[in-house]
């Protein structure tokens, strides 16, 4: 690969990056507000409403997607380094949200201190939870992702992109709603219907991005031409 390609390929995984880092501290900004898509009509799971959820959870699928592409094109490592730089920025974000929350606003301010707090009164268990689902899922995203690339050596994107996803989309749900159990933010009668509704909404939304990860590796690996489980090495 020439100087220029990898300062090109440097460039997409700096951009990759900055939209996985966006897509995960937006999802914990609005995870507040919850609304429900309701296709089968109005079923409960356990006590729960299927998918009556936080809006926190549609940028959500979007990390795994390039965390799996980066995977797919730049590896392990590279991949690895995005989820902690994403760990950085959340709580980065959240202290300047406290910091911001602190400050008293003016009585000229358009938004004064009670309507801030309405909408960035963030829970500190609930984004600790979150965190530490977050970090548990993405880490085992990443290693049975290059845990199926071996085994299939290199074939079979969907098998890897999907295996992956379905488990580490359970932990992640399995382990926040769980912890918010735990540190009774939610009720436990609401547990299994929670996790389920959640569960199911991920996997269907990991269903559907399976063709962009095609699309995207497809016009990477012509772009870069890459062989089949060929991966970049970026020198940083």
């Amino acid at each position: 690969m020439t100087t220029k390609d990898k300062k090109v390929a440097y460039k997409i995984y700096l951009y990759l990056g900055a939209l996985f880092i966006t897509s995960l501290v937006v999802s914990n900004l609005i995870f507040q507000k919850f609304f429900y898509w309701r296709p089968f009509g109005d079923v409960t799971v356990f006590g729960a409403s299927l998918f009556e959820i936080s809006v926190g959870i549609l940028p959500y699928p979007i990390t795994f997607l390039i965390t799996d592409l980066i995977s797919e094109i730049y590896g392990k490592k590279k991949a690895n380094q995005i989820v902690t730089a994403g760990i950085f920025a959340s709580f980065f974000s959240m202290g300047i949200i406290l910091l911001a929350e602190m400050a008293p606003a003016i009585p000229a301010s358009p938004i004064g201190d009670e309507v801030f707090r309405s909408v960035f009164a963030l829970s500190p268990i609930a984004v600790l939870a979150s965190m530490i689902a977050y970090l548990c899922a993405q880490y085992v995203d990443i290693a049975i992702y290059h845990f199926w690339k071996r085994v299939t050596k290199g074939k079979y994107l969907w098998i890897r992109n999907n295996f992956s996803t379905f488990l580490s989309q359970f932990i992640d749900t399995f382990t926040v709603v769980g912890l918010l159990c735990v540190f009774q933010v939610l009720p436990w009668t609401l547990f299994t219907g929670l996790v389920i509704s959640g569960f199911l909404f991920k996997v269907f939304i990991a269903m559907l991005d399976t063709p962009f990860l095609y699309f995207f590796v497809y016009i990477l690996r012509r772009r870069f031409k890459l062989k089949m489980g060929e991966e970049i090495q970026l020198e940083i």
